[in-house]
């Protein structure tokens, strides 16, 4: 079929593309079907935007609709988010959960070797999609040899390629902290900041990254939320949130202050090794009771 050039144009600028089957007609492109529906004189044809969903086009185009299947995939993902969220948990609930990962690990620690605040911000950087032993095993010999922004810009990148090699996306990495040693040097002195806003600034520093060493380094009331803490919030109903953002004002907001120095860490080592994923641990999980996820795994035999 031929296009008109001008319709063409006019739906390029909105960017559609591919085949979405709209006003019955299947199989055709955006580009065509505007085109059939401008014929049939059609407010559509001026709403090229508005898909099957839209009542009044179909009836306009008189046509039997096709639904969109983009909007069924939309609203299975909604409807797989909703499922994976728990009623809510009580207050009493949430102090009691705290209590008892505080009685079983009064001092948790992180699983990444560092030696300061510096070390520890190069660390979590390097150990976006990487897991910790890996991130261990390259800044094992890197960290005896840099321990300031300084230090690492007189070992150069192509060195620091050599040392975190093993590590996935390490080219990319390598360039991000050697910009951000760059900066720190040049705008902070060498010191890491304790500021959200600044770190933030830094190359390879996101707000986790930021949560995570404002809270290990100065014990800041923070809470970095990963996949294990966005899932145990969602999961025990402690947070619900669609984000990770959301997760994260839901836990500021209903930890007890308390327990704040170290809830970051009990909560991703209870969903490390606990509240797993795929086949979470609930037979041997001390907080069982209190969480409100329906479909708990029996204890292993």
């Amino acid at each position: 079929m031929q296009i008109n050039p001008k319709y063409r144009l006019f739906c390029s600028w909105y960017g559609w593309h591919g085949y979405q089957p709209v006003c019955g007609i299947s199989n055709v492109s955006i580009l065509e079907r505007f085109q059939i529906c401008r014929n049939q004189n059609s407010t559509f044809a001026k709403q090229p935007f508005i898909y099957a969903d839209s009542r009044r086009s179909d009836q306009e185009c008189g046509k039997s609709t096709v639904p969109y299947p983009g909007n069924d995939r939309k609203n299975a993902a909604s409807t797989q988010r909703r499922k994976s969220m728990s009623r809510p948990m009580s207050k009493t609930a949430i102090e009691e959960f705290f209590q008892r990962l505080s009685d079983a690990d009064p001092e948790p620690k992180g699983e990444l070797d560092y030696t300061n605040p510096y070390t520890l911000l190069v660390a979590v950087a390097l150990s976006a999609q990487a897991t910790d032993v890996g991130v261990n095993k390259a800044t094992k010999k890197l960290f005896q040899i840099v321990e300031t922004p300084q230090d690492m810009l007189d070992l150069g990148e192509e060195a620091l390629i050599e040392h975190i090699k093993t590590i996935g996306l390490y080219r990319g990495k390598a360039k991000n902290v050697m910009a951000a040693a760059r900066i720190l040097v040049e705008k902070h002195g060498g010191i890491v900041p304790n500021d959200q806003d600044a770190l933030e600034e830094l190359p390879g520093v996101g707000r986790k990254t930021a949560n995570v060493v404002r809270n290990i380094a100065w014990g800041e009331h923070t809470m970095a939320v990963d996949t294990h803490i966005f899932r145990l919030g969602n999961r025990t109903g402690m947070a619900n949130g669609k984000n990770v953002l959301a997760v994260e004002k839901g836990l500021l907001k209903k930890v007890p202050s308390r327990f704040m120095n170290h809830a970051h860490h009990w909560l991703i080592l209870h969903g490390r090794y606990i509240c797993k994923a795929r086949k979470p641990r609930c037979g041997d999980c001390i907080v069982n009771d209190l969480c409100n996820y329906k479909d708990k795994t029996p204890a292993e035999a």
